[in-house]
């Protein structure tokens, strides 16, 4: 698997295999987070000249300013380089939070990006903002329900700053997907027309109605498809041009997040796809704009998306190793039966001898009825453990035969659809699912996996994913597919003594936010990577994952504390003859390196 930010040139691809050898070099385990700066670089370069292409193409008259969301990724790390890479663009943040404030006020430099302050605000996030506007910044106040708007006036006359202010609007329009319930009528924040209406007759009371510069709305994030996106366009920016006709100066139309990353590759629009490239989003938005206000007279405004997905999703890959397989195998089973055998394991055998593509469902049918009879008449005494065994055994070289009797149909019965991840190996990785790629339990998002190497070799196991967590849910079996969704992933065999690695792609938006500690599994070590034309790369950055004793403390354990009610342990084994002086130095030993170790499997 190579890495190439530099689409013209093949000489710059970096073997991920190399980078691993790096990783391993400098004393990092696996699992490990590469972010890959290029490609952070590449999509906010991407993004901003797909759009300033589009308002040359077209003639439009306003301007194109992007921000990045921090929800979306909160690593200082990442925001930092989104601010960098973003500056000669004028590409700037939005924020959700006082906490987020505080971050992006610390971090960003250029005074001609935007800063949009949306999610609750209380007097001192309206106070910091005021304060920004202040100091030079285009600082934005989102009203996105009613009683905001009398803090951000209050504070504003207290501290004798004019503020910037926009409203959040809810629209009738929705898209589909994981979020349509971010739009619609019922979505949670916004102001409803109704309330919108209010909201410019307090400002009017108050002669406040010049600092009414901005509508915003949030139709959901990855929006499948393109013709939702341009009729929300549509349908706000009709709310902007009558915002104008009453008053309003305006001039910033934040058409909020959306903007989708096709994780399968599919060109479609499924959930986990689009059916547009970001130059048909940003004509489609530039036009339907156009399309409003040019009848009216109205001045074309500047033009802000919050797409946060789109920008980082492309910047981290997930390594990992794997630790061990259970591999499904057919069991040796007698040709013949004893007399003495229960007739309903004769049943179950007969099933097995007789199938063939005509009678394949009955033979599925058959063989579960009589798999679910014999467990019964295990639990009540009627067969012994051994004659158990003998079933499963049976029933699982059935199964197995089913499933490559299913191959040979075109179209196969719908009960059988599912029948090779029932006799899929299971690949036991060193990683958590909840830390990493949390997405994919929670909302069954599709992330594009499979082996960073061996890849001249034809992969002949099918395999499910599980993790290290040891809980049920930690796994992964929905994989993507041509057509579909597929329950099992094509892997390699392992083989003895050699490390084998799997790659988790599109992972930099949101997972490094909504990972959590179930098991105490923290942070994996992070590493940042540089390619150059010339086929070089550095590691310009590195970050250790959790330590144990870092994640204890994030459950509010101290670990001095710890070390001290242990070694107490200790010295009371001593008194009671159980160990040495000497054990007890080997014990603490071990403890305190148990403290400072990794939270994933170390070799």
């Amino acid at each position: 698997m190579l890495i190439n930010p530099y689409k013209d040139s093949e000489s710059s691809a970096i073997s991920l295999m190399d980078i691993i050898s790096g990783v391993k070099e400098r004393g990092l385990d696996m699992p490990v987070l590469l972010r890959f700066e290029n490609l952070l670089d590449s999509q906010i370069s991407f993004l901003n000249n797909s759009f300033n292409e589009a308002i040359k193409k077209l003639n439009y008259k306003g301007e194109y300013r992007g921000v990045y969301p921090i929800k979306v990724n909160q690593q200082q790390q990442v925001i930092e380089e989104v601010t960098k890479f973003g500056q000669r663009y004028h590409h700037g943040l939005e924020v959700g939070s006082k906490a987020e404030l505080v971050a992006a006020l610390s971090l960003m430099k250029d005074k001609e990006a935007c800063l949009i302050c949306n999610g609750y605000k209380d007097e001192e996030f309206v106070d910091l903002g005021l304060y920004a506007v202040k100091m030079g910044y285009k600082c934005f106040f989102v009203i996105e329900i009613p009683g905001e708007l009398d803090i951000v006036l209050e504070r504003s006359q207290a501290l004798g700053i004019q503020p910037n202010i926009g409203i959040r609007i809810k629209l009738s329009a929705k898209a589909g997907g994981h979020w349509t319930e971010s739009g619609g009528d019922r979505s949670i924040f916004g102001l409803n027309v109704s309330q919108a209406i209010t909201m410019v007759d307090t400002l009017k009371e108050k002669k406040m109605l010049d600092s009414l510069k901005l509508l915003h709305y949030h139709l959901g994030s990855q929006i499948p498809n393109i013709r939702d996106i341009r009729s929300a366009v549509l349908e706000a920016t009709r709310v902007y041009a009558e915002l104008v006709n009453e008053g309003a100066p305006m001039g910033y139309l934040d058409l909020g997040g959306g903007l989708a990353v096709d994780y399968d590759g599919s060109n479609t629009n499924y959930t986990n796809s689009r059916n547009y490239n970001v130059e048909e989003y940003c004509t489609d938005i530039v036009e339907a704009v156009m399309s409003i206000l040019d009848p009216s007279g109205i001045q074309h405004p500047v033009i802000v998306t919050e797409s946060g997905r789109a920008v980082v999703a492309y910047y981290s890959v997930l390594l990992f190793n794997v630790l061990d397989v259970e591999k499904f195998q057919e069991y040796d089973i007698p040709d013949k039966l004893d007399d003495n055998t229960s007739e309903q394991i004769k049943n179950l055998y007969d099933a097995k001898k007789n199938i063939n593509l005509k009678n394949i469902q009955e033979c599925y049918n058959d063989v579960l009825y009589y798999r679910d009879e014999i467990r019964e008449m295990f639990k009540h005494g009627r067969i012994s453990l051994r004659e158990r065994s003998l079933s499963e055994k049976i029933f699982w070289n059935t199964i197995s035969q089913i499933a490559k009797e299913k191959l040979k149909l075109k179209n196969p019965p719908p009960d059988l659809e599912d029948i090779e991840s029932a006799i899929a190996d299971i690949y036991y990785c060193n990683f958590s699912v909840f830390q990493s790629i949390p997405d994919s339990w929670a909302i069954d998002q599709l992330f594009p996996i499979m082996p960073v190497h061996r890849l001249l070799e034809l992969p002949k196991r099918n395999a499910v994913i599980a993790d290290i967590t040891c809980d049920c849910d930690g796994k992964i079996d929905r994989f993507i597919d041509l057509h579909d969704v597929r329950n099992t992933l094509p892997l390699h065999e392992m083989k003895n003594g050699d490390d084998y690695y799997l790659g988790v792609f599109l992972v930099g938006a949101y997972q490094e936010t909504l990972g959590d500690l179930h098991n105490l599994f923290g942070d994996t070590n992070v590493v940042s990577v540089r390619i150059y034309p010339d086929g070089n790369f550095d590691f310009v950055n590195e970050i250790h994952g959790d330590s144990v004793a870092d994640v204890l403390s994030y459950v509010e354990f101290d670990p001095k504390d710890m070390l001290v009610s242990f070694r107490e342990k200790a010295e009371e084994a001593i008194r009671d003859g159980l160990i040495s002086a000497s054990d007890r130095r080997e014990i603490m030993k071990a403890y305190d390196n148990g403290l400072r170790g990794y939270t994933y499997y170390e070799r």
